[in-house]
């Protein structure tokens, strides 16, 4: 079975705010959106983008210290930054997020693909200039509607 995958180029932070938002828009609870890309390529401008859309209130920033940061908004969002667990073989409870009633956020998620459930929304974002390019790749029915519904 051949996965689609789905591409957005943004030229704007106005841009990238407001595919978040839309993004967040279409969240349920339970959904997981993974986040891969170097350093600067937006992982955490994207995630406060998706927290402003779910109502999140409070200032949001990189778990990277803490791992895990939870915020309350029209369903409550987990961010973690699991970058520190390579080469680790900890679980820290990811399950009870990733079947809880909020939307989990996982940067560097090749950490922990072992924890991970099977369908989730893969996003790879990388910098290029004034633009952001992200790539979506869906994996699972749920994941492949949203996408359709997101992009068009």
């Amino acid at each position: 079975m051949v996965m689609t995958h789905f591409k957005k180029t943004m030229h704007t932070i106005e841009e990238t705010n407001m595919f978040g938002q839309r993004l967040a828009g279409l969240l349920q609870p339970g959904d997981l959106i993974t986040m891969e890309g170097d350093l600067g390529a937006g992982k955490t401008t994207l995630t406060k983008a998706i927290g402003a859309g779910l109502g999140v209130t409070r200032t949001i920033n990189s778990p990277t210290f803490t791992i895990i940061k939870e915020y309350e908004g029209r369903l409550p969002l987990y961010h973690m930054d699991v970058y520190r667990l390579e080469n680790s073989d900890e679980d820290i409870g990811f399950e009870e997020y990733f079947s809880g009633e909020g939307v989990t956020i996982v940067e560097w998620a090749q950490f922990i693909d072992d924890y991970l459930p099977k369908d989730r929304l893969e996003l790879t974002l990388k910098h290029d200039g004034e633009a952001r390019t992200i790539t979506l790749q869906p994996v699972g029915e749920r994941y492949e509607k949203l996408c359709k519904e997101l992009t068009k």
